[in-house]
């Protein structure tokens, strides 16, 4: 890898290791956020499942229309729009007076969040050699660990203020704030980007052969790259249900854990708040140590057996470490353990899909089939954090009573886990690409 490499390698890194920071943000601040916009006794449990399935379809979305946008226009160009998309509605986050409001808000950064995936791995799928290409794109996804752990920072920082200097229940805001300033500064290192040579060769020489660049009707219409199209978003749904449905609620337990604790030590309840918050970003912080680690083993072991086997282990192991966690989480010092575990298994399944799912597609179509497998499994994923609040409320139907409804939220959770199933079931459909060259187009 010469000087120019490594600088597309480092910008499609930080484009995503500050999605992903905004990403964790918004999980840290969701509870917070509806609890001071919403009217007295409305049920938080299912707005913050509303609130995370309409920022996902948002995801979804956007990563369907800039995906398609990359390959049309160019990967570069399209990445500054959608981080600069990102961090402004991520500031305006913050300003937020009504839940509605707050949910619009959402939205639109999801459509900025949800391009920036595909863009990212396209990019560098199509710039770096191909024997650096696997490893670059593994370590890209493992550097959005940085992004989670630097949201847990961000969150335990801010809950320190909240013990005594910023205004109890306004910590929210101020993540929002924090969160949109690097995103916005990325935007303008990303200027002197330039588009993969590889892609204005193809591009040019797709106007004279005809070759449709950036075209469902292309990914779906032919047969060569339809199958892959949907057993890879199938592979997807399954990880991102996994890890939005269910593994990214563990603050929520964390708090009901903690909250529980921090009672029972008789401290002040006008501190409760902050020294949760605190103890929810230690939550992200680990769950994201044991995260990095997932994604970087994950990359060398498909680099030497191949992606499907580390695959279909890894959905086994995520299934049982999430029942695992949602079953006996219990005290604060499973947080060390139990939480790196669930993250070293559920998030190495997302170093995969940066690996495998360029390899699946050709050049005219490697943003728009990646971004399709990734986000319109994002529309059916949408569904799961809305499912998992419903299912929540239907195991705690007639209770009143904290634990009760504690017992519910883990019920769900464990039910829930099936969803890693999924992505076994697709993976014998799927083709074997280690040690294959990328597809090429053909006119």
């Amino acid at each position: 890898m010469n000087r120019g490499h490594w600088f597309v390698f480092a910008v499609a890194s930080l484009a995503w290791l500050f999605d992903c920071l905004d990403q964790q943000l918004f999980i840290l601040a969701r509870n917070s956020a509806l609890e001071a916009l919403a009217p007295k006794g409305a049920d938080l449990g299912r707005l913050a499942g509303a609130a995370t399935a309409i920022f996902v379809a948002g995801w979804a979305l956007g990563g369907l229309i800039f995906g398609s946008v990359g390959d049309r226009i160019g990967r570069a160009k399209t990445l500054a729009l959608t981080v600069l998309m990102y961090s402004i509605f991520t500031g305006l986050s913050a300003f937020a007076t009504s839940v509605p409001m707050f949910e619009a808000f959402r939205f639109l950064t999801g459509l900025g969040v949800g391009g920036v995936f595909g863009l990212s791995v396209a990019l560098v799928a199509d710039s770096l050699p191909d024997g650096a290409r696997p490893h670059a794109l593994g370590v890209l996804q493992a550097l959005s660990a940085v992004g989670n752990v630097t949201a847990g920072a961000i969150g335990i920082f801010v809950g320190w203020l909240e013990t005594w200097k910023i205004t109890p229940g306004s910590a929210w805001s101020w993540m929002f704030l924090i969160g949109a300033l690097p995103a916005f500064l990325c935007v303008f290192i990303q200027i002197r980007l330039k588009e993969p040579e590889k892609w204005v060769k193809a591009r040019a020489a797709g106007k004279i052969t005809g070759v449709q660049f950036g075209s469902y009707r292309s990914l779906l219409g032919d047969p060569r790259w339809r199958g892959r199209a949907l057993m890879g978003m199938l592979l997807c749904v399954s990880g991102v249900i996994g890890l939005w449905g269910i593994g990214f609620f563990s603050p929520e337990l964390t708090k009901d854990v903690i909250g529980r604790m921090l009672k029972s030590e008789n401290i002040a309840p006008e501190k409760i708040k902050g020294y949760s918050t605190m103890w929810t970003g230690l939550t992200l912080i680990f769950q994201n140590l044991g995260a990095f680690a997932g994604m970087m083993i994950f990359t060398k072991l498909a680099s030497r057996h191949g992606r499907k086997p580390v695959f279909a282990l890894g959905f086994i192991c995520a299934l049982l470490s999430t029942v695992l966690v949602f079953k006996y989480f219990n005290t604060r010092s499973d947080i060390f353990w139990m939480l790196p575990m669930m993250g070293f298994f559920q998030l190495s399944l997302f170093a995969g899909f940066a690996i495998y799912l360029p390899e699946l597609f050709p050049v005219s179509l490697r943003s728009t089939g990646t971004s399709f497998c990734y986000n319109v499994g994002r529309f059916v994923a949408a569904g799961g954090p809305f499912f998992m609040g419903e299912l929540r409320a239907w195991f705690a139907h007639g209770a009143n009573t904290p634990e009760a409804k504690l017992l519910a939220f883990r019920n769900a959770g464990c039910w829930m886990s099936g969803i890693f199933l999924l992505g076994l079931m697709a993976l014998p459909f799927l083709p074997e690409t280690k040690g294959r060259p990328l597809p090429e187009d053909a006119p």
